[in-house]
């Protein structure tokens, strides 16, 4: 009887003590009604989340608030973003805040992409409609290839034009260091953006980037066709699908972005590329190749020939 006594005193202090702390670590850990930035990056955790508020004095315990949002089964719904938040919110209430979302947003946007796609992103990631895409596409019509692809922090309730202005100014930001290669370039900028965005849609690696813009150049020097199934995508795709498997028939529309009907360059960018593409246009790999390409693994073949292409469509492609 004795020892059963015991284990119930000890069982109610702990009971006791536990609701004691859990009630003294939920309390707001300041009076000020002020209110504060607090970011949370893409990949954060509920401990990292926890830690991050405690540092930053908007909780009392990182422990605590671990505790509460996964037993809650909230953790998942807390966004990266950033949130304005106040010291003077209990544990709970600073969770129901975050689970509400946050004031600004992350958006990543590929390389890769064109105009309609990153319209349609950053509409679905703000909850905006058509309106907000309309806008996009009517402030960016002559931006395709300079809307530059990176992870981009916006208020949710940010105007598409913006984005937009964002977007071109970081294009500026990020090829800022190419300045000097592209001036030396016998192209013009337009022209290094288009050949990019050709490159960025038919590579698949880093890589093999500059080598296969030493191959389109090649063509272009030569007066050959450049070929490129990207540009045919662009110029046939939809809604539907913006960048569609092709068919024979889709070889022959009579569109300036057909570039096995129309030799040369296409007249703009079919989409936004990224730096890497954007250095292999400034910066090509020298070869005599005239062919290039893929096989079901993504592996990149070279030819200098005709007939070295065929062997390897037959050998890579088994055609």
């Amino acid at each position: 009887m004795k020892r059963f006594l015991f284990l119930l005193l000890i069982f109610v202090a702990l009971v006791t003590g536990g609701t004691f702390w859990w009630y003294s670590v939920a309390k707001p850990p300041s009076a000020d009604t002020s209110s504060r930035d607090f970011l949370i990056v893409k990949g954060s955790s509920a401990s990292q989340i926890g830690n991050k508020l405690e540092k930053e004095g908007f909780i009392r315990s990182a422990l605590a608030f671990k505790i509460y949002v996964q037993v809650s089964g909230k953790a998942r719904s807390i966004q990266a973003g950033e949130y304005k938040l106040f010291q003077s919110y209990s544990l709970f209430k600073m969770v129901d805040e975050l689970t509400r979302g946050p004031a600004e947003i992350w958006v990543t946007i590929p390389e890769g992409l064109r105009r309609e796609e990153i319209a349609a992103r950053f509409a679905s990631a703000f909850g905006q409609g058509e309106g907000f895409t309309q806008e996009f596409l009517s402030a960016s019509a002559d931006l395709e290839g300079f809307l530059f692809p990176d992870t981009y922090l916006f208020p949710k309730d940010v105007e598409a034009t913006s984005v937009v202005k964002k977007m071109r100014s970081t294009f500026d930001v990020k090829t800022a260091e190419l300045k000097e290669g592209i001036n030396a370039s016998t192209l013009t900028l337009r022209e290094i953006i288009i050949l990019a965005s050709i490159i960025e849609r038919e590579t698949k690696t880093d890589e093999e980037r500059p080598m296969v813009a030493g191959v389109l150049i090649n063509r272009l020097n030569i007066g050959m066709g450049l070929q490129a199934d990207a540009t045919v995508q662009y110029a046939v795709g939809s809604a539907r699908s913006w960048w569609p498997i092709l068919t024979k028939d889709d070889l022959l529309v009579n569109s300036p972005y057909n570039t096995y009907r129309f030799r040369g360059l296409p007249p703009a960018p079919i989409a936004n590329p990224g730096l890497s593409s954007i250095k292999a246009a400034v910066f090509p790999e020298d070869s005599d190749y005239l062919y290039y390409l893929h096989d079901s693994k993504g592996q990149v073949y070279f030819a200098r020939t005709l007939a070295e292409h065929n062997e390897n469509v037959r050998k890579y492609l088994g055609k």
